[in-house]
């Protein structure tokens, strides 16, 4: 998919806490270095901060309450036709913590796309820091990647590696990775927005290029491609 240089591409961003990566996806278009357009920024919880990052930076921001509707089904589908609405060729999952039921995921297939605090495919799910220290591994990270039926399971587009230090607590760790998503997940949407990244026969490929792994960087600012 070939978006015009002067375009911005239109995103749909969904969050359910603080939006850290939402911050940095709002700067990085408000810095002119990412062409897209955010045109909502939606919720599952009421409460969540990263409501009032959007607003400040002007985003119409949204809330669709889970607890509010009778199964995953109906929340899916009303979300469906809040996002709709928005009309976005690209929904950004940025810490949004809701399962989403295959129908959906079908709807917005090859322009839904999700960051993971880990080096996917280890550890899919849940308390990801932990689980890699308590594995005993030696590289932690973030990914990213396009969304399936398959949680945490879509085609690898990026991953962000940090070293696992001597002394490394979950906190300490999930900071350094924290870092890298700030950096890998604009990458990607940039990627996308300028038609360089897009999903086919259910491959992420980049610049002409099918990524058999995805592409890599390190916390030393290195970019290792598998081109």
């Amino acid at each position: 998919m070939s978006v015009a240089a002067s375009r911005k591409l239109p995103v749909v961003i969904l969050i359910s806490g603080r939006g850290s990566n939402l911050q940095a996806i709002l700067d990085a278009a408000a810095s002119g270095d990412l062409p897209i357009e955010i045109r909502a920024v939606i919720s599952n919880r009421p409460g969540a901060y990263g409501l009032e990052r959007a607003r400040r930076a002007g985003v119409p921001a949204e809330t669709l309450d889970h607890t509010l509707f009778s199964d995953r089904q109906a929340f899916d589908a009303a979300l469906q036709e809040l996002i709709d609405g928005y009309r976005p060729e690209l929904v950004v999952l940025a810490g949004f913590m809701r399962v989403l039921t295959p129908g959906f995921v079908d709807h917005y297939k090859g322009r839904l796309m999700n960051i993971h605090p880990s080096l996917l495919p280890a550890f899919p799910g849940l308390h990801t820091h932990q689980r890699a220290l308590e594995a005993g591994m030696k590289e932690h990270g973030a990914t990213v990647h396009f969304v399936t039926a398959e949680v945490d399971g879509g085609p690898l587009i990026v991953q962000g590696r940090v070293p696992i230090l001597p002394g490394d607590a979950p906190d300490t760790l999930a900071a350094r990775v924290l870092a890298q998503e700030h950096r890998i997940y604009p990458l990607a949407i940039r990627w996308f927005a300028e038609g360089r990244l897009y999903l086919k026969d259910d491959h992420a490929v980049l610049d002409g290029h099918t990524l058999e792994e995805p592409v890599q960087i390190h916390s030393d600012m290195r970019e290792v491609t598998t081109l």
